[in-house]
């Protein structure tokens, strides 16, 4: 196996980025890319800490993160599985990449930055639904925002097809892991239920 072992011969392997791929890229939000991200309801959000890195995918039933102002945004922390490993990366670490989706579209925007937890009611209660807060609100200072190319999601089909048929279930996979102590079928029925009633 033959290794890359220092940027110089990556580079080499690679040439240089054409000009629009650098010139594309913002320290804050402007009109364009305020409107690509507010009108995402999904993303991937990227962390890293002392135990390694960790890759989320964080979703809403409005715009996935909220503007605070043209270079901080907001993510509410909705209830999860209690792993914290994103959590736990952003108060040890505090870097952060989101990659912003939206379904139908090949683009995907990514944002570079920092983050920190706030725990701040007046903050939380702007994310307020069914009566319920987040535990905290994740709050994200921009350090660059840019398009990626639609290569990889066309590439994949990303958008046209449904490969999820004989896939297994999250039930299935637990019982594996556990050697049928839990999941199973009875996991997977009840799944539905329990998540609408912890959605938030």
């Amino acid at each position: 196996m033959e290794w890359v072992e220092d940027i110089t011969a990556l580079e080499a392997l690679y040439g240089e980025p054409p000009a629009a791929a650098l010139r594309k890229v913002a320290h804050r939000l402007t009109p364009l890319y305020r409107k690509w991200i507010m009108t995402s309801r999904f993303c991937v959000l990227s962390t890293v800490g002392p135990n390694g890195t960790d890759g989320s995918p964080r979703g809403d039933d409005s715009p996935v993160v909220t503007e605070l102002d043209e270079r901080t945004l907001a993510m509410p922390d909705w209830r999860g599985n209690n792993r914290l490993d994103t959590l736990r990366n952003i108060v040890e670490d505090g870097r952060i990449s989101l990659m912003f989706m939206v379904p139908g579209s090949n683009t995907i925007v990514r944002v570079n930055g920092t983050a920190r937890l706030a725990t701040d009611k007046t903050l939380r209660s702007r994310f307020e639904r069914k009566s319920r807060l987040p535990a905290t609100v994740i709050v994200i200072a921009i350090v660059e925002i840019y398009t990626q190319c639609a290569r990889a999601p066309l590439r994949a089909g990303l958008w046209g097809r449904d490969d999820s048929a004989g896939l297994p279930t999250p039930g299935a996979i637990l019982a594996e892991m556990t050697e049928g102590e839990e999941g199973g079928a009875d996991y997977d029925s009840a799944w539905s239920a329990r998540a609408a009633k912890t959605m938030w």
